[in-house]
């Protein structure tokens, strides 16, 4: 498939009978998202400087350990977009190639799948997303995310055409923890655009209370309540933040 003039492809092939200006080893093991990313990124820059026309991506001849190949493939494709996209390279062809016909099933699923989704299903951006801040027993809900960026997320989503963000953030909260949000207030809008990794997301966030039992759902890996104060190590995108800003206005709300 293309992205703009650049076309991604996958193959299951030996790197030595692909005509290519540039081959990119991709490292056996990867345990850090960031990692991925940059290398992804800093290696199309490099092909770009030398004014390559093809790069490669050998994976050969193993398939990446530690975060996966399933992860590796969906953060590269996040990558491969991300930078075609800003940086507006003169790739004709970004091919990546793999040692199994599994991987080949894999990467094709995962990277087509994603850059058809973003370059088709949604415009260029910036996304409007929303985020919930759930009051349940004595913390706040967050999800652990299953596909990158991981870490730990306050649940939400995008808002799909013809969707209110308000319509928009109980849909999300109902699929990623099976509870009903309700008696929600909308809080602020983060809009910093390197707020996502992957592209320019603004969020509206609301906050709010939930009937029902927290249940891990959607793309959530799991589910779990936390206390203000007690908060998980690896938080994705800017919800941190977001959380801090929350227990501000806790805070002031309290004197």
């Amino acid at each position: 498939m293309k992205i703009d003039t650049t076309e991604i492809i996958v193959l299951r092939e030996k790197v030595d009978k692909i005509s290519a200006d540039a081959v990119v080893s991709v490292p056996g093991q990867f345990t850090d998202e960031e990692k991925v990313r940059r290398f992804t990124f800093d290696s199309l820059g490099e092909a770009q400087k030398k004014k390559n026309k093809i790069v490669v991506f050998s994976l050969l001849p193993e398939e990446p350990t530690g975060l996966g190949s399933g992860i590796v493939s969906k953060i590269m494709a996040q990558e491969v977009l991300r930078y075609v996209r800003t940086a507006t390279p003169d790739f004709s062809k970004i091919i990546f190639v793999v040692s199994t016909e599994e991987m080949r099933l894999l990467f094709e699923k995962n990277m087509y799948g994603y850059l058809h989704h973003m370059t088709h299903t949604l415009s260029r951006g910036p996304y409007l997303t929303v985020d919930a801040i759930i009051e349940y027993g004595g913390g706040i809900v967050m999800v652990e995310r299953s596909n990158p960026p991981l870490g730990w997320a306050l649940p939400g989503g995008f808002v799909d055409y013809g969707e209110s963000a308000e319509d928009a953030v109980c849909r999300e909260v109902k699929e990623e923890t099976h509870l009903d949000f309700e008696n929600i207030t909308q809080f602020k809008v983060y809009s910093q655009p390197s707020r996502d990794p992957r592209f320019h997301t603004v969020s509206v966030v609301f906050y709010g209370v939930a009937r029902g039992e927290p249940t891990a759902d959607s793309d959530a890996k799991g589910v779990g309540v936390f206390d203000l104060d007690e908060l998980p190590s690896i938080i994705a995108f800017d919800h941190r933040q977001i959380i801090e800003d929350y227990r501000k206005l806790k805070m002031k709300d309290e004197k």
